[in-house]
């Protein structure tokens, strides 16, 4: 949980092309995690919530719900990234690399794809990021692309 939300987020000026963001937290995903994700989204596939199906599956385990790793990806980010954001505007290019399994413990990084200042609204600019996802073995899980409304610093 964050103590303070001084210096939560970036405004627009302090994000550049190219400039990559390590986030500092991480989350190992539980069984529970999962089970209250499904239970939330209404998401009762077998191959996410019951060991004996998952074992037979090709996995041979329970495989965490996508929409799940996504959505915890994205908070990773929140701290350094859209903390300060006006919106989200959109969530695309969401690719699953290799699946996330109970047990395994998540980090993510953050890369500025482009900024440009709003058309319409002098008091902000639109960033895109791409975040990508690594599991404890450093392998690649999930990476997705999201542009985001982001305000100006006030003068």
């Amino acid at each position: 949980m964050i103590k303070s939300y001084e210096g939560f987020g970036r405004f627009f000026e302090d994000l550049e092309i190219g400039r990559i963001y390590k986030h500092k937290s991480i989350k190992k995903i539980t069984a529970e995690d999962n089970r209250l994700f499904c239970e939330l989204t209404h998401n009762y596939h077998p191959l996410h919530l019951d060991e004996k199906y998952a074992k037979k599956s090709f996995h041979g385990k329970i495989v965490v719900v996508g929409t799940y790793v996504a959505s915890l990806v994205v908070g990773l980010s929140v701290e350094d990234i859209s903390g300060k954001a006006i919106a989200n505007l959109s969530y695309e290019n969401i690719k699953h690399h290799a699946p996330v399994f109970i047990g395994d413990t998540l980090r993510a990084e953050t890369e500025i794809i482009s900024v440009r200042e709003s058309r319409t609204k002098t008091d902000r600019g639109i960033v895109k990021v791409e975040t990508r996802a690594f599991n404890q073995d450093g392998v690649q899980v999930l990476s997705l692309q999201r542009t985001i409304l982001i305000p100006k610093k006030r003068e």
